[in-house]
C-alpha cells in the first residue's frame, strides 16, 4: 500500500507533460507561451509598460508573471465561460499557468537558446499585417494637464479612386495614456455629415460656428470602420469577410481624450489592409444603445437594458461592450418566443481599463425579426473604487465621470447591402421587441 500511494503521488505531480521533463526553462517552455499569449502587448513600442521578448527582459518579472497569471488577471479576458466560444480568447490553460509558476519558483532558468521557438513575425508598429495604406493625423493634438477635453473630430480624405474592401484595420494612438477611445467612421461621398467642418485638423463641436454642424457632430448614420479602446484588438475579419470604404470616402476619427496631470500630445494613425478579392460577406457594425437612463446616488446594482429586432437576416460575428467607470456587468442576449433568454456573451466583471472585443469562434446566423437585448449594470456606490462621485445621480455623457451604455456588435450581410439598406424592413412583422 505504501508503494502504491507513492506511485500515485509521483504520477499526480506530472500531470503537466512539460513539468515531467524537469524544471521549466525560458526558451523551451516559457517563451512559446509569451509569444502566443502576451507579446501582442508586451513588446517594444506597444501599450504594455514592459516587454517580454527576451530572457533578460522577462526574468525580473517572473514572480509577477506567476502571480497575475495564477489569479487570471493576465492575459485580460472577461467572458464568462458559461456562454459562447470566442476565437480571440487569450486565456491560458491550467497547464500553461502551472508552467509559468514552476518556472518562477525554480529561479527562472534560461535553458538552451537552441530550444527557442521561431520568433513571431511582428510588423513593426502594428498588430495587423503590413498596412496597404496608413492615415495619420496631419498635426498632433495637444492635451492639457487637467480638465475635460471635448470630443475631437478629424476628417481624413482617403482619395480612393475605387471602392476598397478592408480585411484588417487598426487604430494606433501615439500616446495610449491619453486616448480613452476612438471611433473611425466611413463618410461616403453622398453623406452630408459634417460637410463644411475643417478637414485635416482636430476640432470639437464647440469649435463649430454653425448650429447644424454642432448638432451633426453628436449623431451620424455613417458606418463604423473600427472602434478602439484600451485593450481592444484590431479588426481582422475571416477570409471572405470585409468592410467597404467606397471610392471618394473620408475617414472621420472621433477621439475621446483624457488628462493625466501634465500636458501631452497624441498623433493617432489608422492602418488598413485591403482584401485581395471581392468578399462573400460585408461586415457592418451596429449598436444597441440606451442614452436615457438615470443611475441614483449610491445604487450598487443599477440595471439598464435596451433591445431591438434585426430588420434582415445576418450573421453575428462579434461584440464590443462600452461603459465608463461605474460599469459593473454587461451581457448580450437573444429574447426567444415564450420568454426564453439565450445569453450570447456575459461579462460578469466589466473593467473600464480593459475594453475588449469578443469574436465568436464561428458566425451565428440570425433571422430577420430576431430580438437582441443588451443588459448593463452600474455600481454607483462608495464600494466602487473607481466611482468619481457616489453621491450624485448619473446620466449619459461623453466624459468618464458620466456614463455610457453601448453594445456594439458586428454582423455580416450580402456584400451589395449597405447600412441604410439593411435597416429597410421587409417581410413579416418582427417577433416582439422594438
Amino acid at each position: 500500500m505504501v508503494k502504491k500511494s507513492l506511485f500515485l503521488t509521483v504520477l499526480g505531480a506530472c500531470t503537466a507533460a512539460v513539468l515531467c521533463r524537469g524544471q521549466p526553462t525560458f526558451y523551451r517552455d516559457v517563451q512559446p507561451i509569451l509569444e502566443s499569449h502576451c507579446q501582442r502587448c508586451h513588446r517594444q513600442g506597444e501599450m504594455a509598460p514592459m516587454a517580454f521578448e527576451t530572457y533578460a527582459q522577462t526574468k525580473p518579472f517572473a514572480p509577477a508573471i506567476r502571480d497575475v497569471t495564477g489569479k487570471r488577471l493576465m492575459p485580460p479576458w472577461f467572458a464568462d465561460p458559461c456562454c459562447g466560444h470566442f476565437a480571440n480568447d487569450p486565456s491560458l490553460t491550467p497547464e500553461q499557468i502551472k508552467t509559468l509558476a514552476a518556472w518562477a519558483d525554480a529561479q527562472a532558468a534560461s535553458g538552451n537558446p537552441k530550444e527557442a521557438p521561431p520568433p513571431p513575425q511582428w510588423v513593426t508598429g502594428w498588430n495587423i499585417e503590413k498596412p496597404d495604406v496608413v492615415f495619420e493625423m496631419p498635426v498632433a493634438k495637444h492635451i492639457p494637464a487637467s480638465g475635460d477635453v471635448p470630443y475631437q473630430y478629424l476628417i481624413l480624405p482617403t482619395h480612393f479612386k475605387e471602392d476598397r474592401w478592408v480585411r484588417m484595420s487598426e487604430i494606433k494612438p501615439s500616446n495610449h495614456m491619453v486616448v480613452h477611445h476612438a471611433v473611425a467612421y466611413v463618410r461616403d461621398p453622398e453623406s452630408t455629415w459634417l460637410r463644411g467642418a475643417p478637414v485635416g485638423v482636430p476640432f470639437s463641436a464647440d469649435d463649430l460656428t454653425d448650429a447644424k454642424l454642432r448638432r451633426d457632430a453628436m449623431w451620424t448614420t455613417s458606418d463604423i470602420l473600427l472602434v478602439y479602446a484600451p485593450g481592444s484588438q484590431p479588426d481582422q475579419w475571416p477570409h471572405g469577410f470585409a468592410k467597404l470604404v467606397p471610392a471618394g470616402s473620408d475617414i472621420v476619427l472621433q477621439m475621446h481624450y483624457t488628462t493625466h496631470g501634465h500636458a501631452m500630445e497624441d498623433r493617432t494613425s489608422i492602418g488598413l489592409v485591403f482584401s485581395k478579392e471581392p468578399p462573400m460577406k460585408r461586415v457592418l457594425t451596429l449598436q444597441l444603445t440606451n442614452d436615457r437612463f438615470l443611475i441614483p446616488p449610491g445604487d450598487p446594482d443599477h440595471r439598464v437594458e435596451v433591445r431591438g429586432t434585426l430588420p434582415n437576416d445576418a450573421q453575428l460575428l462579434s461584440f464590443f461592450p462600452h461603459m465608463h467607470l461605474r460599469g459593473k456587468s454587461f451581457e448580450y442576449n437573444i429574447l426567444e418566443p415564450g420568454g426564453r433568454v439565450k445569453t450570447l456573451l456575459r461579462i460578469p466583471h466589466y473593467d473600464f481599463y480593459w475594453q475588449l472585443s469578443y469574436r465568436l469562434a464561428a458566425p451565428l446566423p440570425l433571422k430577420a425579426g430576431t430580438t437582441l437585448q443588451a443588459v448593463a449594470t452600474f455600481d454607483n456606490s462608495k464600494n466602487n473604487p473607481h466611482n468619481p462621485d457616489p453621491d450624485s445621480a448619473v446620466t449619459w455623457g461623453e466624459q468618464t465621470w458620466a456614463e455610457m451604455m453601448v453594445g456594439f456588435f458586428d454582423v455580416a450581410v450580402d456584400p451589395t447591402i449597405d447600412k441604410q439598406q439593411f435597416f429597410v424592413r421587409t417581410g413579416a412583422p418582427p417577433r416582439g421587441g422594438h
